[in-house]
């Protein structure tokens, strides 16, 4: 008589083994939660992501990206070449590099000797001494002997001559021997007679301008009385 033990009753059929182990199984690898989480049971249709080749499984790995190297900024690079910078993405130009100095304008005291006495000293010397009263001024600019006693065998120099017929004719000489008015400088003057004396002219002064020669032989005019009520 078979063991009872060994069988089931009529009509039932007997789980199988895997059945048995099915819910051991399920339970270790399921999670506790309701929520759908990611397990490491492995499926039929998903290739095993380290295995797979990144080309043909889109799930496979892929590998961190290398993080871009730091190139210069373009103003350091520029600089580095000697180029200058030029306009930013905001439209601002680098600031402008700082405009040369003017030169100043050559002074008229640097003329050629000729030029700034016919040019400069003549004009406002007449004006000067028109200003003081004399009215029939007459001056000329000429290379001749020294009308001086004693200096007839001397060279012939450049020189100023002025005069007027005011009171008698009077007359004055400034001599110019060296061609340069910083240089040497003579003066004469005489009223209706040879001169006699040869005076030297701003010989105290370091710079000669325009002004000054104008003012110094005024002010030897004046002293001599020949101007306004004298």
């Amino acid at each position: 008589m078979a063991d009872p033990t060994n069988h089931n009753q009529a009509g039932e059929v007997a789980p199988s083994t895997v059945d048995k182990q099915a819910p051991s199984v399920a339970e270790e690898h399921a999670p506790s939660t309701d929520s759908p989480e990611a397990t490491d049971i492995p499926t039929a249709n998903a290739p095993d992501p380290k295995a797979a080749n990144p080309e043909d499984n889109p799930n496979a790995a892929k590998p961190a990206p290398a993080s871009p190297k730091r190139e210069k900024p373009a103003a350091a690079a520029k600089a580095a070449t000697g180029e200058k910078p030029a306009a930013d993405a905001t439209g601002e130009k680098p600031a402008a590099a700082k405009a040369p100095k003017k030169e100043k304008a050559p002074a008229v005291e640097d003329k050629p000797f000729v030029e700034f006495i016919e040019q400069d000293y003549l004009p406002a010397l007449q004006k000067a001494i028109a200003q003081k009263g004399v009215q029939d001024l007459q001056v000329s600019f000429a290379k001749q002997k020294m009308p001086i006693t004693g200096f007839e065998s001397a060279e012939e120099c450049w020189q100023i001559i002025g005069s007027w017929s005011e009171i008698g004719k009077r007359q004055f000489n400034l001599y110019f021997p060296e061609e340069d008015i910083q240089g040497k400088k003579g003066f004469s003057c005489n009223e209706g007679k040879k001169p006699s004396t040869l005076e030297s002219f701003l010989i105290d002064e370091r710079k000669i301008t325009l002004d000054l020669l104008v003012y110094g032989l005024v002010q030897r005019l004046d002293g001599q009385k020949w101007l306004g009520r004298n």
